[in-house]
């Protein structure tokens, strides 16, 4: 309990450390993209829910595209992913993203060796454009071991609130644990440049990944803290001579909470 509690007040500081961050993006109009790739539940989910979990959803929003339509598919690949980049003031996850192509699509057949290799030619370029207009990119990648995530998938398959987690595509990507990994070095090995770095971040600990993943975060954006706009709560006006209509004039949803609690 001690060791819940220790990690809840770390989480809470940092969390409110990323409200004022968001405020300070705002206020200056910056450009946030983050990406969070890696491993079927090696805690992908559990960090991005921590991270915009008290922020404005009006400036922090999440891109989790899904399978793209055959109309996307003839389009230029990244196309896609540019119409969901932020304006000014603006934070963008991307849970999953263009490097979808570099892992699932490689190691499941879902694209062309073609394809694929113009994706690592093609990707260092399109970074550095958005770093040239003045995006921030921050890129995450999310390890587990195959004994940890194993474990997590059972625990899926046992809990009717996770089990919906699990696909098709994760049992299958289970057994091609291997296949992952080239690519996923293959991937770096082309992509992890100095201006557009990959992080990667242990995911064996939950706890631990979102605390490192987040604080990581806060030291990577220059944000000004402690500036709050300071506002007047004046008193309530009075409410003159307005009457409240009778209870009976409205429908209320039934008091199911009386039988449970």
């Amino acid at each position: 309990m001690a060791e819940k509690n220790v990690y809840e007040k770390a989480l809470l500081h940092l969390q409110e450390e990323l409200v004022q961050m968001q405020q300070w993006v705002r206020t200056e109009g910056k450009r946030i993209v983050i990406v969070v790739e890696g491993r079927d539940a090696a805690g992908k989910g559990g960090v991005i829910k921590r991270i915009t979990e008290y922020l404005n959803p009006r400036w922090c929003r999440v891109a989790a595209l899904p399978t793209p339509s055959d109309r996307e598919k003839s389009e230029w690949y990244f196309q896609r992913y540019i119409a969901n980049l932020p304006a000014g003031g603006e934070i963008v996850v991307f849970d999953r993203s263009w490097y979808n192509r570099a892992g699932v699509e490689r190691v499941m057949g879902f694209c062309t060796d073609e394809e694929y290799q113009r994706f690592l030619r093609q990707c260092p370029s399109f970074e550095r454009m958005l770093i040239d207009d003045g995006i921030v990119l921050i890129k995450y990648w999310f390890s587990v071991s195959d004994e940890e995530q194993e474990k997590r998938f059972q625990a899926r398959l046992r809990d009717p609130l996770k089990y919906w987690k699990l696909s098709d595509m994760d049992i299958e990507g289970r057994n091609r644990w291997v296949e992952y990994s080239k690519a996923k070095d293959e991937m770096f090995a082309h992509c992890d440049l100095p201006d557009s770095p990959w992080w990667e971040v242990e995911g064996d600990d939950k706890k631990r990944a979102r605390l490192n993943c987040i604080a990581h975060l806060l030291s990577t954006i220059p944000y000004e803290g402690g500036k709050h706009k300071k506002i007047h709560m004046p008193p309530r006006p009075p409410v003159g001579d307005y009457q409240r209509p009778s209870r009976e004039r409205y429908r209320y949803v039934p008091d199911y909470a009386a039988t449970v609690l």
